[in-house]
């Protein structure tokens, strides 16, 4: 069940769509005060109409003279007291009106009352221009059989008849004219505002997707280039310690060093992104490591990684980053999980119209042998990275206590446009 909507939230939406206030001081003070215009309303047709029910005085015994004396003029208030029910369920103020203008067809004389005026108005206003005409149609053709039953057994004359008939049914057309317009008008707008309360709606959807998205892609950028680089220069620092040659320590130290530098430049770079002022940082990342350097920094480490390539192709943007964190992510996983791997080979292969990324490594252990490893941020990311890029992947046993890590991605014509943050997998 939707919950009601408070004033000031209606308030707030209406200032965020900076609506133009309504024209005309009245207009605004009767559409904040409905209930007085309807009091107004009431005291107005009730005068009008209670003037010429005297007329109604037909030759008949005292007493029942009486009754009608008290009982018409009754019922004209209590007609006119529905018309405090003509927003909210107009169907009754216009029956009554016609039940009412039956009753004035014993008058002596043609007489009637502004009320359908009002009633024809306010159907064709709070209902529909359907349900205005549709009743116009129904009470007319009512009070003209009315009409005609006492016409025919000689009750009333074929002025009274007539005078009653034209009456309504100008006075039916006019208000039902009239409410159409503004009726009409008033669904319009409503139906536009209401539309312009969607579309902010809408809006502030969009952006919380776009940020949500941005925040996602973000925080893969980071898993990808802390995690691989946090790897590498931990088996470099731990090779430097283990060593007794200070030659080889030097270059472990170095190479850690410089993976340090090169993992603190991608950070620069993706961080530049959240930058507002006018910084020198640019505003796209940088391009992934490409897989020659990836293979090249474990190799360094000391990790048994080797690259093969077949078929030779130029990448989309798009598609080489999702590549190099594909590459990135598959090494850093397979040297944090299979340190006792004697090969860990990474294989690209280019077909037409595709790419095939493939990291197999041989230091799966009988404990996951037969199992599919439980996925963490890593894998999530690139599973992200391969959807966003229309591709697949998929990652688990391939026999022989090897591991496999296959993506295929759909290759698309080169964008020669720069990498733009939000089309980056």
């Amino acid at each position: 069940m939707s919950r009601p909507r408070s004033r000031s939230t209606s308030v707030r939406e209406d200032e965020a769509l900076r609506l133009p206030r309504p024209p005309g001081v009245m207009r605004r003070f009767w559409a904040r005060h409905p209930v007085v215009a309807d009091v107004l309303v009431v005291i107005v047709c009730a005068l009008l109409s209670i003037v010429p029910v005297g007329v109604i005085t037909r030759d008949l015994p005292v007493p029942l003279a009486v009754g009608v004396s008290i009982a018409v003029p009754v019922g004209v208030f209590a007609v006119c007291a529905t018309l405090l029910w003509r927003r909210r369920r107009p169907w009754v103020p216009f029956v009554a009106t016609f039940v009412l203008d039956a009753a004035f067809l014993f008058a002596l004389q043609p007489i009637g009352s502004p009320l359908l005026l009002v009633t024809s108005y306010s159907l064709a206003v709070y209902r529909s221009s359907k349900a205005a005409w549709v009743g116009l149609g129904l009470g007319l053709a009512s009070l003209a059989a009315v009409s005609g039953v006492l016409l025919l057994t000689g009750v009333i004359t074929l002025q009274i008849a007539m005078n009653t008939l034209v009456g309504s049914l100008v006075l039916g057309l006019i208000g039902t004219l009239i409410g159409v317009n503004v009726g009409g008008r008033q669904r319009y707008l409503a139906a536009v505002i209401d539309r312009s309360r969607q579309l902010l709606v809408e809006r502030d959807q969009q952006a919380q997707l776009a940020a949500a998205d941005e925040r996602a892609r973000i925080a893969r950028e980071m898993h990808d280039i802390v995690s691989h680089s946090l790897t590498v220069i931990v088996a470099l620092s731990e090779g430097a310690a283990a060593t007794p040659d200070a030659a080889q320590a030097k270059a472990a130290a170095s190479a850690s060093a410089e993976t340090a530098r090169s993992a603190l430049t991608e950070m620069r770079a993706m961080l530049g992104v959240l930058r507002a002022d006018d910084s020198p940082l640019p505003l796209a990342p940088l391009a992934p490591t490409p897989p020659q350097d990836t293979v090249a920094q474990a190799q360094r480490a000391g990790y048994p990684v080797t690259l093969s390539v077949s078929g030779g192709a130029e990448l989309p943007p798009a598609v080489a980053h999702a590549v190099g964190r594909i590459v990135q992510e598959g090494v850093t996983n397979a040297m944090r999980h299979a340190p006792g791997a004697t090969s860990i080979s990474v294989r690209l292969t280019h077909a037409p119209g595709s790419v095939t990324v493939e990291i197999v490594n041989d230091g799966v252990t009988a404990a996951v042998d037969s199992s599919v490893r439980p996925s963490g941020f890593g894998l999530r990311g690139l599973a992200e990275r391969t959807a966003h890029a229309g591709g697949e992947i998929t990652s688990q046993p391939a026999g022989g206590g090897r591991w496999a890590l296959r993506a295929e991605l759909p290759v698309h014509s080169p964008d020669p446009v720069a990498l733009d943050p939000k089309d980056l997998p």
